[in-house]
This record gives structure tokens, sequence and C-alpha cells, in this order.
């Protein structure tokens, strides 16, 4: 089982050897599973797909902060070793993705934003049930309700559900305050990357006009809104 710097990943070698990695960088609660085989197996690429710390197959209890999970990918590319690379990231992976941009601004060569905002306000109901125990069945049932699009094989929302349903609810708590204390609305417009923004049509947990503003914001930003796909768009359309 490949761990360096406690995190768990998966890596694909399809590309030649000097090219640049790809980092998929899963959101809240999630695992290298949110990223479909079609994605980690990229044909003409190296892809490497994370476990954030505290979640799937990583050590660790998880962190608090998106800087902090920022400084865990630094960590983990240090020890891979990665210099540099392409990061690709989903929902509260896209908040790190813009950190890593802005804030380590030689380690990166562009990024890929699925279903994130430059701001991750989340709803007070989902913070309050994921916060017990109690209550943590009903936060995976509210975000599951809410991440499909309403045309998704029920059997794809169900694996989600269970998956999600092994997470520790500390750490779920922790990653969606995480998102909840986001804010780049002022600075996404000093990442000079070359952006590919991507959400699903029927995203009600990150509505698309986050990704508008993420692409009208980043100078060489590009939009696609994925049809029949919600918040979880990379597992719902992953042949797009």
């Amino acid at each position: 089982m490949p761990l360096n710097a406690e995190i768990y990943y998966r890596y694909s070698n399809e590309g030649e050897r000097e090219q640049v990695p790809v980092i998929l960088v899963h959101g809240a609660g999630g695992t290298h599973l949110h990223w479909p085989s079609q994605i980690r197996r990229l044909p003409g690429y190296n892809v490497y797909a994370l476990d954030l710390p505290g979640l799937g197959n990583s050590e660790g209890r998880g962190n608090q902060t998106i800087e902090s999970y920022c400084e865990s990918i630094l960590q983990w590319m240090d020890d891979i070793p990665i210099f540099r690379g392409v990061v690709v990231g989903h929902s509260m992976g896209g908040a790190i993705a813009q950190t890593l941009a802005q804030q380590f601004r030689e380690r990166i060569v562009g990024l890929v934003l699925v279903g994130s905002g430059a701001r991750l306000r989340v709803d007070p109901q989902i913070l309050e049930y994921t916060s017990s125990q109690a209550t943590f069945p009903v936060a995976v049932q509210t975000i599951m309700e809410r991440a499909f699009s309403p045309n998704t094989d029920p059997k794809l929302i169900e694996l989600a559900a269970k998956n999600m349903g092994k997470t520790r609810p500390s750490v779920l708590h922790s990653d969606f305050t995480a998102c909840n204390a986001f804010d780049m609305m002022d600075g996404i417009i000093k990442i000079r990357y070359p952006t590919l923004v991507i959400c699903g049509q029927d995203d009600q947990l990150t509505p698309i006009r986050y990704s508008q503003y993420l692409a009208s914001q980043i100078p060489k930003a590009e939009l696609r809104i994925i049809p029949d796909a919600g918040h979880m768009v990379m597992l719902e359309q992953p042949q797009i």
C-alpha cells in the first residue's frame, strides 16, 4: 500500500516520465475513489489520486483548515518527490488547489476546479448534523440528497452514502468547518495558471454561479457545465 507522509495514494503512470504529474484532491469526507477509474487512469498522463489525512486509507485524524491540508499535500509532494504538478480539486479539494496556487505558486502549473468556488459556505444544518454521532446518519442523508442530479442511478448514490458513512463524524465536521471558513473571493484574480472550471448543471451544493465566478475572475480560466450531473459530477459523468 503506497503511503508517503501519512498520505495514501494511487498512482497511474500512463504518461512520459518527464511529464508534469496530475494530482487529484477529493472533497470533504471523500477518498481517492471519488475519482472514477477513467480519471485515475487517464491515458497519456501520470496521475496521483490521494486520500487526505484522516480519510480513506490515510493516517492521521483529519485537518482543521484548508491551509493545513495544503501543508500535508506539500509534505507528501516533497516525500515522493514531486516539485510541481497540475492540481485537480473537487469541492474542498478545489479550495485546497486555489490556496496552493495562491501561496505556493512555484509548485503549481495548472488547475482543474470541479464543483468548487472561491467561497464555500456550508448550510448550518449540515454543520449541526455532522457535529454529533447521533445525527451523523441524518447528515449523510442530507448531503446525498443534494450531491447528485435527479437523473443519477440510485445505486451510485447508495454506494456514495455507504462510503461517506464510514467517515469519522469528527473528520467530516472538521472538513465542512474548513470549507465554511474558506474565502478567496478577493484573491482569486491573482491566480495566473491555466484553469479548467467544471460544474454539474444540477449542482445544489456549489451552484453554477460559483463556477461562473471562478471562470470570470481567473484570467486564464475556461468553464464547462456538464448536463445531467450534480455536485459529484466526476462520478456521475466520468466519460465527459
